[in-house]
């Protein structure tokens, strides 16, 4: 047998398997919850990469952001002239900025809030939790009180949390969960955050 004929018997093989496994596969009718943590860049950067791709296919699309506060970022800009993303941004920025530890819980209580109307609403086909996990992390809300806002979501509203650190009560109950792991950045090497590549 040439390598041609090999490889197309090969690949014939792998068509055939994957045509398998996607007729077994079934829709579970009801929105997905995707996880993005690690310590890695890209978390949020990939959640509006799905916004996106959620936007193609005319679906709506709410943000709630629970750490970035007033921050001027591209992302915010871009959707903002599109005007098709329902926005909030409710935190007051980092964690070693505001020294408050009351008032950002209140933050993050006030953002989990609006983010459980938007996700119960039933208007949204996906609602982001922007670095949410950080609100986690630092027990500015509990993994069970966040669970218990994804169970109670409409079934049309799939959701995706962003943020390192991510804790396993909420990896376990997601149905994908993704991990950035950091192997070269250049904050590392003392070069600042750059504009349409950080923020």
């Amino acid at each position: 047998m040439s390598d041609a004929e090999k490889h197309k018997a090969e690949m014939k093989a792998l068509q055939q398997a994957q045509r398998a496994k996607i007729a077994e596969a079934g829709d579970p009718d009801r929105g997905l919850v995707l996880v993005h943590t690690g310590d890695g860049k890209g978390k949020s950067s990939s959640a509006f990469g799905v916004v996106i791709r959620a936007l193609g296919w005319g679906h709506s699309v709410g943000v709630v952001q629970f750490i970035k506060g007033t921050w001027i970022t591209g992302e915010k800009q871009f959707f903002d002239k599109l005007g098709a993303v329902t926005w909030h941004t409710m935190g007051e920025g980092f964690t070693w900025d505001t020294q408050d530890r009351d008032r950002d819980v209140a933050a993050a209580t006030a953002a989990f809030a609006k983010a459980r109307e938007m996700m119960e609403s039933g208007d949204f086909n996906l609602v982001v939790l922007d670095e949410i996990n950080i609100a986690l992390r630092y027990d500015y809300l509990t993994a069970e009180a966040v669970i218990a806002g994804l169970e109670a979501r409409h079934p049309r509203c799939g959701v995706i949390l962003t943020g390192r650190d991510a804790p396993q009560a909420i990896c376990d109950y997601a149905d994908l969960v993704s991990e950035m792991r950091e192997v070269k950045h250049p904050y590392q090497a003392g070069i600042k955050a750059q504009r349409g590549v950080d923020f």
